[in-house]
């Protein structure tokens, strides 16, 4: 695994279209949403600048750093049959998907590290009060993302549509997921049906580690959530991910 990590962070180096949806991307989109954001009225729900676009930076970090990438990467890799000689080799099924995406979840945490730097520099964001759910919501959406992105590359056919079948994912999650649109400023009923979504739980946790709201009974309805959606994306990977180009 750790061989197979080493070859793809230096192919990750080598794509320059990966690397840019991968890397730069998700650390300048969140910066070109605050003017949005100050327009936004979110001290009437208790919120702050830094409150919105910092759970929003790892969010968009999450879509576009780990998920697209993660689904553009796999779909490359079955259409030119390296997993599928991979899979010839010692390595088990999960290894295979696990050292593959391991350059981008440690991308991804690098980048989420980044994000809170330059909030806390920037946006003179506080300490989080309850570090261990932002931590939690993190590595939730971690998971998550590189399940679906495993997920998604199944379904697409082509590298040239890897490009594309995201999309659905993304746009759902922007706007409903809290990543630009904090959910407290939602109906109440139509924040309720959001927060089933699957990366609600992991930007409820983020967002809930800095400003403390969260008592342990109420993060465990997201927690239950994201870990559920995350099961579900496992087994689907596992049922129906493809190795080999469709003929």
């Amino acid at each position: 695994m750790a061989a197979l990590a080493r070859a793809e962070l230096t192919l990750l180096g080598r794509s320059r279209s990966t690397l840019l949806s991968a890397v730069l991307m998700p650390l300048a989109l969140p910066f070109s949403f605050r003017p949005l954001i100050d327009d936004m009225d979110v001290q009437d729900v208790g919120l702050t600048t830094g409150l919105v676009l910092l759970p929003a930076a790892i969010g968009f970090s999450l879509l576009f750093g780990v998920y697209s990438a993660l689904t553009a990467i796999y779909t490359v890799r079955r259409e030119e049959l390296v997993l599928k000689r991979l899979r010839t080799g010692e390595l088990r099924d999960t290894e295979i998907l696990g050292g593959t995406a391991l350059p981008v979840l440690v991308t991804g945490l690098v980048q989420s590290l980044v994000l809170v730097a330059a909030s806390t520099a920037v946006l003179d964001m506080p300490a989080p009060k309850a570090p261990q759910l932002a931590v939690l919501g993190l590595l939730l959406g971690l998971a998550l993302c590189a399940a679906l992105g495993a997920l998604t590359a199944a379904l697409t056919r082509t590298v040239e549509s890897a490009q594309v079948t995201p999309l659905p994912f993304v746009l759902a999650s922007m706007m409903g997921s809290g990543v630009t649109v904090p959910l407290e400023m939602l109906p109440d009923r139509v924040a309720s049906i959001c927060e089933l979504l699957p990366l609600s739980p992991a930007i409820t946790l983020v967002r809930g580690g800095w400003t403390g709201d969260l008592s342990a009974y109420e993060a465990l309805g997201p927690i239950s959530t994201g870990l559920a959606w995350t099961v579900l994306a496992v087994f689907a990977v596992r049922r129906w991910f493809r190795w080999e180009p469709r003929r």
